[in-house]
């Protein structure tokens, strides 16, 4: 029990698990704050422009039991509603990258070596070459 213990208490400190710890912190705030420009920002822009409040709201009637709390509806609007979410999110995300990446220092390239001078021998070597294929 001991030994499992010490084994645990080596994975949960280490590096790479405390960073995806904060990572998973950090992405459920910003998830947050993206779900609210989504519901808060875009959504009602988009139902201006289209004059309707939601996309969940659109539906195709199945099946009539007379009753709208029994009917069974294909509820198309919702998988739209998610397809619009998502891909704001994906937007966000991406502008969040391109936007650390340029904050990140780009590093110095490294000047590239001088080529090493040819000693006298690979130089009569090269000139003998040359004289045999005109030849």
């Amino acid at each position: 029990m001991k030994n499992f213990i010490k084994e645990f208490k080596e994975f949960a400190l280490k590096g790479n698990v405390m960073d995806l710890a904060v990572g998973m912190m950090i992405g459920s705030a910003f998830g947050k704050i993206v779900s609210s420009l989504v519901a808060d920002v875009l959504m009602p822009l988009i139902s201006a422009i289209f004059r309707f409040n939601d996309f969940s709201g659109l539906k195709v009637l199945l099946i009539d039991k007379g009753d709208p709390e029994v009917n069974v509806y294909l509820n198309y609007g919702q998988f739209i509603q998610n397809i619009v979410d998502f891909l704001i999110v994906a937007l966000c995300i991406f502008w969040l990258v391109k936007f650390i990446n340029k904050l990140k220092k780009k590093p110095e390239p490294e000047p590239e070596p001088a080529a090493p001078e040819k000693s006298d021998e690979l130089k009569a070597l090269e000139e003998i070459v040359e004289l045999l294929k005109n030849k």
